[in-house]
């Protein structure tokens, strides 16, 4: 038996896959540096931890957060419209990640061609 590269038979088509622990990961790890950069010029301080400073209620701006989508934007593969995120901004880093996921994943089933 040889030892080479597989090959799928020819009428397979790939199936393209939301990742959306990737996504959820990268737009958390934003908006905390982001959230971390605003106390530090308010003078408010947060939690050490990562995840505690995600549950700490503090304004998230809908403004920062539209900055921040071009983070995810090379894992859906295009451009996301700034409609994904809620006008007035959000409670918590938490609220932040997860309302913007569905939004993100509709937006993505949408430009592939499923059903959302």
């Amino acid at each position: 038996m040889s030892v080479g590269t597989l090959v799928p038979p020819p009428n397979v088509v790939a199936i393209p896959v939301f990742q959306a622990a990737a996504i959820e990961a990268d737009l958390r790890s934003e908006l905390i540096e982001a959230i971390k950069a605003e106390a530090m010029i308010k003078g408010v301080t947060l939690p050490v931890a990562a995840n505690a400073i995600a549950q700490t209620p503090f304004q998230v701006d809908s403004l920062i957060v539209v900055s921040i989508l071009h983070v995810v934007e090379p894992l859906v593969g295009f451009e996301l419209p700034e409609s994904v995120v809620r006008t007035g901004g959000y409670a918590s880093v938490e609220q932040a990640v997860g309302q913007l996921l569905p939004q993100i994943e509709a937006q993505w089933k949408k430009c592939q061609g499923l059903k959302p």
